[in-house]
């Protein structure tokens, strides 16, 4: 009895480990190599087609500026399509500020670095994630 016990639990615990297994995803590294200043900090949002310039980011990340660098990384990403932006907050309210004529007063930028007039586009700034971890340079 004891050993039908036990090999029912080595083979539950088997199951629970290759499930947690399955959903991990990969880490995307973004940097900012550009930033203006050091004053405040970079915001970045992680976004799929359904939020992105819509809702709040799936994953969203802050990262401190140091000698103009900023650096972040998305873990757990699992595969799909996505896009990423970001925006230098300097001034610390944790959004993004607009001039009256609704253009930015804070520099930004989005994945795959399309800086047309306007909004970014979805289009422009998506990328496949597959299953390897993804290194990103975003220009602002």
């Amino acid at each position: 009895m004891k050993t039908l016990a036990l090999f029912i639990a080595l083979i539950i615990s088997h199951f629970i480990s290759h499930a947690q297994e399955e959903t991990k995803g990969i880490d995307i590294t973004v940097t900012v190599p550009n930033v203006t200043s050091s004053e405040g900090e970079v915001l970045f949002g992680l976004y799929d087609e359904n939020t992105f310039m819509k809702a709040a980011p799936i994953q969203g990340e802050k990262s401190s500026i140091k000698d103009g660098i900023a650096k972040i990384t998305f873990t757990n990403v699992p595969e799909g399509v996505f896009a990423i932006s970001c925006f230098h907050d300097k001034n610390g309210n944790n959004r993004m500020d607009f001039e009256e004529n609704g253009m930015p007063k804070e520099s930004y930028g989005v994945s795959n670095n399309n800086m047309s007039y306007g909004p970014p586009m979805w289009n422009d700034a998506k990328f496949e994630v597959g299953t390897e971890d993804l290194n990103l340079e975003i220009r602002m």
